[in-house]
């Protein structure tokens, strides 16, 4: 089908700031990618074409922001870009010519110009491959010919940072074959512009002070300069398409026409097979679009370096990737689409990183040393394992892993780093030193723990428990259930509380219980093996609908709370503080839904929880699900605007429809 005979987005003279609110993506498969807006006009540092994924020290590092074109009519030209400038302007005003935008199976605009113009354009990554192409079809005019002009604007940053200018930069330039080629600096890699067929001439211009102004809402530096090396010109007639790359590869880039068709035809198996009917599945027998779009965006996150291993980025286009992140999402984005090689693949590779009984919680994005700071994701590593055992029957796997299992539970039984430990009183886990942030509510300023959690925090007794069934359940070796058998009966009796709002959150090394309403206990009631009873889990649900459900997911504390907070706005300090005291994270609408359905039974009507969500893969960041929302209305998406976990998590809930029906 074409892009945008369903076009999902239109609009008559909107605003310039709408369209720039509504971001959108696309990757390349091995941690490079493109983003931008639908106006054109880069909101982000990290809005290029071509942030390429390169070996360490570099990490991702952005070559190619954007293209500024220009299309020429006889005497009249139209620029069909945009920038905002930091004193405000806003030129060029390409914006108001844009009619309509699709972001599947590639990003692609729809230009209409004065005088019955249509121009098509596309942005897509060449899959494997430090390659961008962007393609110009001129579908109507009532001229035979126009004048394309492109205006590459390149850098050579850290995609974490602003572009600036200094004298030396580039230190080479000059004509290539079919374009122009820019090396930054000597050891960079040699960024080649290409335009076949084009006339290129050297520009050698900065475009000074663009602004960002989401880093500028985050207190952030938000000014960049961006050098212009060359432009090239071409006439394209009716009908004919011609294409603009940008690449860093030594090899000659790949056919572009090849390229898209190999993207489409990678987003079509994707689909067949995870099983999934609907838009883009020939033997589709309904009208489910919502689910392929998730298996799409699922795909997203899933990279591999070459080289390298399989991992998950927790999200676009800042994280790299997490352990914590990767073992919550695995499920949705491996399992639920039966990409069982994948996740065996991630699952294997995280167990070789097995340290004293605990996963890394980062792999940093330049080379260090991976940081092993977290209490919770081995445990939901342990969690993932059984999911993908369950679900594949991979005996091999569980019989290769189960000495992995083992020497995780040994290592917590007898104690490991951060004080992380079983507590042979209660067979509970104690987590946490002072000033350490362990669980996922990890936020931090400066010395200032924002949500302590040391102790004995409510989830991770949930995931221990669940683990040590799972241990048992692999091996057969009672002390693991015995151990289980311990822990749950000290959980029901400590955590449980008796004014019915389900559960405490962390019982402290001194003082009396944490008696603050949030999730946590939402993921205790809600994994495979909780300790809880029917009417306790029952409790939490009661609770948790009450006090922390959202559209968009669940607070991550009561707004009755004289803590909460109910916007994530401001500079990082502000942000941080709100993180997690009120911010609502769409993740949690999985355990949520786990947990309801245990109350209400497994084919109870779950749609009007997710919903809100699906809708809001068509606004913000198109085909993806943000990080977080604000707690209070009009909540709206921040954060990261792709994150793993929010796609994983809302794919995980979509196929329990499906199972159920």
């Amino acid at each position: 089908m074409h892009p945008f005979e369903a076009a999902e987005f239109s609009h008559d003279n909107s605003p310039f700031d709408r369209l720039t609110r509504r971001e959108w993506l696309a990757v390349n498969g091995i941690g490079g990618f493109a983003s931008g807006t639908i106006s054109g006009a880069n909101s982000r540092r990290y809005h290029a074409l071509l942030v390429a994924a390169l070996p360490s020290p570099y990490g991702r590092m952005t070559l190619l922001s954007r293209v500024e074109e220009t299309v020429a009519i006889g005497s009249q030209k139209y620029e069909l870009s945009s920038n905002r400038y930091a004193n405000g302007a806003v030129y060029p005003d390409g914006w108001r010519y844009v009619s309509e935008f699709s972001v599947w199976p590639v990003p692609g605009w729809i230009y209409r110009l004065p005088g019955g113009v249509t121009l098509i354009k596309r942005v897509y990554l060449q899959r494997g491959k430090n390659t961008v192409f962007v393609s110009y079809t001129l579908r109507e005019s009532p001229e035979p010919t126009v004048t394309l002009t492109v205006s590459p604007m390149v850098c050579w940053k850290s995609y974490h940072s602003e572009m600036k200018p200094w004298s030396a930069f580039p230190v080479r330039r000059g004509p290539e074959v079919g374009g122009w080629y820019v090396q930054a600096t000597p050891d960079s890699p040699k960024l080649r512009l290409l335009l076949r067929g084009a006339k290129w001439a050297p520009s050698c211009w900065w475009n000074e002070r663009v602004l960002h102004e989401r880093e500028q809402e985050r207190g952030l530096d938000c000014e960049e300069d961006l050098f212009c090396p060359a432009q090239g010109e071409r006439d394209l007639k009716v009908g004919e398409t011609v294409v603009f790359i940008g690449t860093i590869e030594e090899d000659e880039p790949g056919n572009p026409t090849l390229a898209l068709a190999e993207i489409v035809k990678h987003q079509e198996s994707l689909i067949k097979q995870a099983g999934i009917a609907g838009k883009g599945n020939e033997s589709a027998t309904d009208d489910d679009t919502t689910t392929p779009d998730l298996v799409r965006a699922a795909d997203l996150f899933l990279i591999r370096a070459l080289g390298a291993r399989h991992t998950v980025l927790a999200g676009y286009p800042w994280f790299t990737d997490w352990g914590r992140d990767t073992m919550i999402a695995l499920p949705g984005l491996c399992i639920a689409t039966r990409r069982f090689d994948i996740a065996a693949d991630i699952l294997k590779d995280f167990a070789g990183f097995v340290s004293q009984g605990m996963i890394p919680n980062r792999f940093p994005d330049y080379g260090e040393t991976p940081d092993y700071n977290t209490c919770d994701a081995t445990l939901w590593f342990v969690h993932a394992c059984q999911e993908y055992v369950k679900a594949s029957g991979d005996e091999e796997f569980k019989r290769a892993l189960t000495s992995t299992i083992e020497a995780i539970i040994a290592a917590h039984r007898s104690g490991t780093r951060f004080g992380i430990r079983m507590d042979s009183q209660d067979g509970l886990l104690h987590a946490g030193e002072w000033g350490t942030q362990l669980t996922w509510m990890d936020a931090k300023i400066a010395d200032w723990v924002v949500t302590p959690r040391s102790g004995k925090p409510v989830e991770i007794q949930g995931l221990w428990i669940n683990a040590l069934r799972i241990a048992a359940e692999w091996t057969g070796n009672a002390s693991y259930a015995a151990d289980a058998d311990k822990a749950s009966a000290s959980f029901r009796e400590k955590f449980v509380r008796l004014d019915g709002n389900g559960l405490y959150d962390v019982l402290p090394d001194n003082g009396p219980p944490d008696a603050a309403i949030r999730p946590n206990q939402v993921i205790a009631a809600a994994l495979p093996f909780s300790p809880l009873s029917p009417d306790e889990i029952a409790a939490v649900v009661d609770v948790a609908q009450r006090e922390l459900l959202t559209p968009y997911g669940l607070r991550t504390l009561s707004p009755r709370d004289s803590r909460y907070c109910p916007r994530y706005e401001g500079g990082m300090r502000e942000r941080d503080a709100a993180y997690h005291q009120g911010t609502v994270w769409p993740w949690l609408i999985g355990p949520f839904v786990d947990a309801y359905r245990k109350v209400h039974g497994a084919d109870s009507d779950i749609s009007a929880f997710l919903q809100p969500l699906e809708e809001s893969l068509r606004d913000c960041g198109l085909g993806g699900i943000a990080e977080v929302y604000d707690g209070d209305p009009p909540r709206r998406a921040n954060g990261c605007p792709w994150q793993a976990w929010s796609v994983a998590e809302l794919l995980r809930c979509r196929t329990k429809i499906a199972s159920a029906s």
